[in-house]
């Protein structure tokens, strides 16, 4: 329940009241800012509190936007301010400053307001004080409180010549959609999301029917028949569009949550990794074993994501933010068409998901993995270049922050924290990547390249181990330091694939694309954690699950010390180890309260 304060006589012909109950506030009035504060005083703690002028102007989805957003403790637009339970002592603060000084915005001399809104010095105040105050952008919607009759009456005009709806329908699409959603999607999915609304569905609800559907298209594809193939590529783009649904239907009617945030950012992966091993299966009725190729591509897959998330994280705080390659960008981002080839060069989720339901549909599993790998190898190849040519000609200072949120993405265990110890000094300027690279290379070959069983990839992995610990030995702050976590999951996944594979017996590549996919959800709950401001797995977790450079020791000596068939169960055996762990404390995590409620964009669509 939320209350809503309206300040100031109520002006005759106002529909102000009515728009606040239709945005689910108990409405109450205040006469004066000293009523106003007794009010605030008697509302519950655990409500939302909106302080209203009663002279506001505007479209009800700009009091929506500003008063309802739960993404954000304190938010604002003219002539009103709201706070969630968590913010209410600073906005009590607030009202019992801007009441005591009520013709100035906020204290220290700041400049006196137009209209003397109530709700507009109380969120100076805030601002003031140094808390944080949302405000939403509000495009051609109005919100404003005249000073006089006149200014009143434009206000009114003002708002009866934006169609609303359509402003709202607009904003409930990403501005940065890729090229086959925003053409092919968009345009029909966003009534979706407004059908779905007025009759009370949840994006949690969406999302969670785009992966059942996901999943039965998965299903689908593992019959390995035609009709099968052709259902499921006609399903995996149902999926797509209940997926692009789900968040134009959260920011359509703002509903964001805890739950939503971890829904969201975990299901496309499932939904997309499932459908990989549904292809699989249906191969291998028809006799064609593409199992190695459906783990390749969920390694490629997951460490171009992780290329994104580090270079991100590297560079979300970074002083001096400049590059010529950045600003080259920017350049060829201002000319239309080049804006649509640079989106579908990097192959985003919907120009993929069109690539492999056609695919599907048309030929066979194998091509469609073959054209999947293939362009996910040339995306990944631009898309890190250009980062890479980024890094090193800009001239920025990282923060304690970002080296903290890349030690963290690193997923170092241990045995790599016990030998960074003995190496405090690490290592300098670009011989941290560098290192890393040798080390994960060595590894992947040693396992690759030597028959099963052999004791040649236990000396590569405890090479890796010593590399990976001298990477991580002081804080990630170089220029391509943010290279050090996909080249650790790049090294783990490479040599779960490559002793899977030369195991050589039925099921063994099957049993590794689990055990990836278990590894994988950590490594993306703890990218999701991060990009929600709530810190990494915790520590206890990643001891547990013995952190990547730990895992990729224990599976070389398992290969050294078993056999054929007695590694495939080793595996099976930690897939589903490791998957009951993180998803226990990953549930238990995104359900409780200090969950982030942020309904992450994720990858473009």
């Amino acid at each position: 329940m939320s209350t809503a304060i309206v300040t100031g006589q109520p002006v005759p012909g106002s529909s102000l009241e009515h728009d606040l109950r239709s945005l689910g506030f108990d409405v109450r009035v205040a006469a004066d800012a000293a009523e106003a504060e007794s009010l605030l005083a008697a509302v519950p703690a655990d409500r939302r509190v909106a302080l209203v002028d009663a002279r506001f102007v505007g479209h009800p989805h700009a009091l929506r936007l500003g008063l309802t957003d739960p993404r954000f403790p304190l938010a604002a637009v003219a002539g009103a301010v709201t706070a969630q339970p968590t913010a209410r002592q600073a906005l009590t603060r607030a009202v019992a400053r801007a009441t005591s000084a009520p013709s100035r915005a906020v204290e220290g001399g700041a400049p006196a307001l137009a209209v003397d809104s109530l709700a507009d010095r109380v969120a100076g105040a805030l601002e003031a004080d140094g808390d944080a105050v949302h405000r939403p952008e509000l495009g051609s919607l109005v919100a404003t409180v005249p000073a006089e009759p006149g200014a009143r009456e434009e206000a009114r005009r003002a708002v009866a010549a934006v169609d609303e709806e359509a402003v709202r329908l607009k904003s409930a699409v990403k501005s940065r959609d890729g090229f086959f959603t925003t053409f092919f999607i968009s345009p029909y999915s966003r009534y979706i999301a407004r059908w779905c609304a007025r009759r009370g569905l949840t994006p949690n609800q969406v999302t969670t029917a785009s992966l059942l559907t996901a999943l039965i298209a998965a299903g689908c594809a593992a019959t390995g028949t035609r009709g099968g193939f052709v259902a499921a590529g006609v399903l995996l783009i149902a999926s797509f569009v209940l997926d692009c649904t789900d968040g134009q239907l959260a920011r359509y009617a703002l509903k964001y949550s805890t739950l939503g945030a971890w829904l969201d950012a975990t299901f496309d992966r499932a939904k997309e990794y499932a459908y990989y091993a549904g292809l699989a299966l249906g191969a291998a009725r028809g006799g064609d074993d593409v199992w190695a190729l459906a783990l390749g591509a969920m390694v490629l897959q997951t460490c171009r994501h992780v290329v994104d998330f580090s270079f991100n994280e590297a560079n979300h705080d970074a002083t001096a933010n400049t590059s010529p390659t950045a600003a080259l960008s920017d350049k060829l981002d201002s000319v239309g068409w080049t804006v649509w080839v640079r989106r579908m060069i990097v192959l985003p989720i919907g120009e993929r998901w069109a690539m492999i339901a056609v695919l599907t549909a048309a030929t066979t599993p194998r091509i469609t993995f073959y054209a999947l790998l293939v362009g996910c190898a040339l995306a990944a190849a631009y898309t890190t270049a250009g980062r890479v040519l980024r890094s090193v000609t800009r001239r920025a200072r990282r923060t304690d922050r970002a080296a903290r949120a890349l030690a963290d993405l690193a997923d170092s265990g241990p045995l790599a924290n016990a030998v960074r110890r003995v190496f405090r000094r690490g290592l300098p300027g670009l011989a941290v990547p560098a290192v890393a690279l040798l080390g994960g290379a060595a590894v992947v070959a040693c396992s690759a390249l030597t028959d099963f069983g052999g004791a040649l990839p236990v000396a590569g992995a405890l090479v890796y181990v010593l590399t990976s610990a001298l990477a991580v030995a002081r804080p990630l702050k170089g220029a391509l330091d943010w290279l050090v976590p996909p080249v650790f999951r790049a090294a783990e996944y490479g040599t779960v694939l490559a002793l899977a594979g030369k195991a050589g017996v039925n099921g063994a590549l099957p049993a590794a694309f689990g055990l990836v996919a278990a590894v994988a959800y950590h490594h993306y709950d703890t990218v999701y954690r991060i990009r929600g401001n709530a810190g990494a797995s915790p520590a206890w977790l990643v001891r547990v699950i013995g952190g990547q450079e730990g895992r990729t020791l224990l599976l070389t000596v398992l290969a050294a010390v078993l056999t054929a068939a007695q590694f495939k169960a080793a595996l099976t055996v930690l897939a589903v180890a490791i998957a009951l762990v993180v998803l226990v404390e990953s549930v238990r995590f995104w359900v409780s309260a200090g969950a982030p409620a942020v309904h992450d964009e994720g990858e473009t669509a």
